[in-house]
């Protein structure tokens, strides 16, 4: 069984839904979610949430915190996570915002930075990884540890608080 297929069944036992806002992964996590058969039962929905307008547009995230924090920011993952759930009406949202390359890097946010984040009625947890490679490369690894995170807390590995 493969991880798609393990959150799907977990998603599945335990009643949950989910709703997914992905930026640098341009849809990676959601295109990876629905290869599993039966997966609109527990994924509502997903966004791609590339410009910043989008963020504030469909995830309610402050333009102030975007200029602030600026959109690859630990504090604008956790709002893309509880701005997708809450306007899905679900248990569960997850986000990803990270800088995918080959541009757009600094010294102190470079190529390959990314933040994840999960929110629930319980809490949330972000989390920042830098990750190797190429445009492709990044994406790819940023997708498949947003979902590996998903598993580790529906495994009761990850508590949100």
């Amino acid at each position: 069984m493969d991880l798609e297929e393990r959150i799907g069944r977990l998603l599945r036992e335990k009643g949950l839904r989910l709703s997914v806002a992905e930026s640098c992964t341009g849809g990676l996590i959601c295109h990876r979610l629905t290869n599993v058969s039966g997966s609109s039962a527990y994924l509502e929905r997903g966004v791609v949430v590339y410009s910043n307008q989008a963020k504030i547009d469909l995830l309610g995230v402050p333009e102030s915190v975007l200029a602030e924090s600026g959109a690859v920011s630990a504090r604008t993952a956790e709002l893309m996570a509880r701005g997708v759930r809450d306007r899905a009406g679900v248990d569960l949202g997850l986000a990803v915002t990270g800088i995918a390359g080959p541009t757009g890097g600094s010294p102190a946010k470079p190529v390959g930075t990314v933040f994840i984040a999960l929110a629930s009625a319980d809490g949330v947890h972000v989390e920042h990884a830098l990750f190797p490679g190429d445009r492709l490369a990044v994406k790819l690894a940023a997708a498949q540890r947003t979902l590996t995170l998903l598993e580790e807390h529906l495994t009761g590995r990850l508590p949100l608080n």
